[in-house]
């Protein structure tokens, strides 16, 4: 019970801890499973013993058998679900391309390329030695996410690493798992046709068990088959209900099935998704948390000591130096990444709970039947994952401002409210290369928003979880368009700081509507329209032109046009290389605006009045 608790206790403090010094979980919690593991067993324990003993060994111990090794099977199910939930088709469509080529060539390169280091430096077996290379493949998002929350990238960067973690997970637990088929069947020319005929079942059954299951489950929601209070605990034993049959059908096709599942989930129509995302992340943490702590316990400092020497130094270096940036610039060639981009990805490539939790569960398959060299797995993959992670962590904010992909400005723009009037201003941001995130608790909102091509979020304007968004890492500008004033009064109080750097814009209210003199300063667009006003020019004149403008003086004059005309609001000027400026209320902000320049402005069209 001590140890439980412990485990427990232990894991959401190093999790609190990693939140604060914003680094990776996976770094404080292996140090702790170390601490309490191996490490105490040698050097603090009088009697010899771990303080955390994860395998039953005749005395003491958290799982007897193969125990810990279903538990961790079963704790990755769940992460990845979790992971494929968060997956969207909308946000790959300019790196969708890229990311294909990262997880079929990309994973090629690295399981050639590792294997052939870990042969020669480690002097293992082929086999093994591309057992370690299939390991090394995945990186993660549970160590992505961290470091991409604190860096501010071109969105294209980050949803490239960010797919990259989620996808690549249960590719290079398939590569690993025929590896290991290669390894324990016997009967040397006939094992290639076992090993195809198993992958072959792992891709068919993982594949149509989790759209099935996905399917039914979404159905069985929306159709208020499933009471409200138990959504979450029939998805977590649709999950886990996913991944033992698909096992039972074909043995390791229950990581694809679940990703799968979650995916289409993610993607689909199904209502309460915002509630089963956020218990599967608290469930997440807390596996995450536990599994780290058990795996980096369970080993012994026998297992680490295999790792010192300079072999290690020379394997570690050359898959981050070589073969990292070699699969990332084979993936990227005639994409539209810079080299400068391609150079970033390269850097960030920090492996995580998968390849740790597989690693552990066929390492000790293989040293219990003899496998020579099989005491070399489970260290050598921790070895990577911690220096991947550390080395990550500590660098990769100075290396984006080396290679000059970190944003000193953020140009992306955060609409708070995804109505008709926010969409076709954020339409007409995107058409003109800005990079627009919509906000909304109104689900069909969001939905509009997307079948429009937008990236809309559904969520609360007061939920925490919206500072650690990855899709906002580039957001420096900040519109609230809601129709409630204190929403959008929250938000400019709320998120100024951290989303809008470079400006935070309100609606006006009713009462400074009326009062001409009561114009704030984060105003937008004009001291006569709010968003009733709006809303109303919007569902009468749905679209947004540009009328070139002549000198100061026509400027003014076409200012003084859209103050008149009820059905005419003034929204940006657009300088002569496309450059948007937003007009605040009442028109006070721009002064630089001369020939050449384009007033902006959504409603009634104003083409035909003439320049004077």
């Amino acid at each position: 019970m001590l140890e439980l608790a412990g485990i427990i206790i232990f894991g959401i403090l190093a999790q609190w801890v990693a939140w604060k010094l914003k680094l990776p979980a996976i770094l404080p919690l292996i140090l702790i499973g170390l601490l309490v593991g191996p490490i105490a067993a040698e050097y603090l324990s009088e009697d010899g013993s771990k303080w955390i003993e994860p395998v039953w060994n005749g005395k003491k111990g958290l799982f007897p058998g193969e125990g810990l090794f279903y538990f961790v099977s079963l704790a990755i199910s769940i992460i990845l679900f979790e992971g494929g939930l968060t997956l969207k088709r909308s946000e790959i469509r300019n790196v969708g391309p890229v990311i294909t080529k990262l997880i079929t060539l990309g994973s090629a390169t690295t399981f050639i390329g590792g294997g052939i280091l870990a042969h020669f430096i480690f002097n293992l077996s082929w086999e093994l030695s591309f057992l370690f290379s299939g390991l090394i493949i995945v990186t993660g998002p549970t160590v992505i996410t961290p470091i991409l929350r604190n860096i501010p990238l071109k969105k294209d960067v980050s949803t490239v690493l960010k797919w990259e973690g989620i996808l690549i997970d249960p590719i290079g637990a398939l590569v690993a798992v025929l590896v290991f088929e290669f390894i324990s069947v016997e009967g040397g020319s006939g094992f290639t046709k076992t090993a195809l005929i198993e992958f072959g079942k792992i891709i068919l059954f993982g594949t149509t068990f989790g759209f099935t299951f996905a399917h039914a489950l979404a159905f069985a929601i929306n159709k208020g088959l499933v009471p409200h209070y138990l959504l979450n605990v029939v998805s977590l034993s649709t999950v886990l209900l996913v991944f033992v049959e698909s096992e039972i059908f074909a043995h390791e096709s229950g990581l694809l099935a679940v990703v799968v599942m979650g995916m289409v989930l993610g993607n689909g129509k199904l209502e309460n998704i915002k509630e089963l995302l956020y218990f599967k992340e608290s469930l997440s943490v807390l596996l995450i948390s536990i599994l780290f702590i058990l795996l980096a316990a369970n080993m012994n400092m026998d297992d680490l000591l295999l790792l010192y020497s300079w072999n290690t130094v020379y394997l570690f270096l050359a898959v981050v130096f070589i073969v990292r940036p070699l699969a990332v610039f084979l993936s990227t060639i005639n994409s539209n990444l810079s080299i400068r981009e391609k150079l970033f990805i390269s850097w960030v490539g920090p492996r995580g709970i998968v390849a740790a939790g597989i690693a552990s569960l066929f390492g000790s398959k293989l040293i219990k039947n003899g496998e020579v060299g099989a005491e070399y797995l489970t260290p050598l993959v921790f070895m990577i994952v911690l220096g991947t992670v550390l080395l990550n962590a500590t660098t990769a904010r100075v290396f984006a401002k080396l290679v000059g992909v970190f944003l000193k400005n953020s140009e992306g723009i955060l609409i708070v409210g995804a109505s008709n009037v926010s969409r076709l201003i954020g339409k007409y941001l995107v058409d003109n290369g800005r990079h627009v995130v919509l906000i909304d608790s109104n689900q069909n909102n969001v939905q509009l928003s997307q079948e429009m091509g937008l990236d809309a979020i559904d969520t609360d304007i007061y939920s925490v979880n919206l500072e650690d968004n990855l899709e906002l890492n580039d957001v420096g500008f900040l519109m609230a368009l809601t129709g409630s004033a204190d929403i959008n009064e929250f938000a400019i109080n709320k998120f100024s700081e951290q989303f809008g750097e470079n400006g935070s814009f309100r609606l006006i209210t009713v009462e400074e509507m009326q009062d001409p003199n009561n114009n704030p300063q984060q105003g937008l667009f004009s001291h006569t329209d709010d968003f009733i006003a709006l809303t109303e020019v919007a569902r009468k004149y749905p679209k947004i032109h540009e009328i070139e403008i002549s000198s100061r003086q026509h400027y003014e004059e076409l200012i003084e046009i859209t103050n008149e005309d009820e059905d005419i609001v003034p929204l940006f000027v657009k300088d002569k290389k496309g450059v948007l400026e937003i007009i605040s209320s009442y028109n006070k902000a721009i002064e630089n605006v001369a020939k050449g320049f384009k007033l902006v402005y959504l409603g009634k069209s104003m083409n035909k009045r003439k320049a004077p």
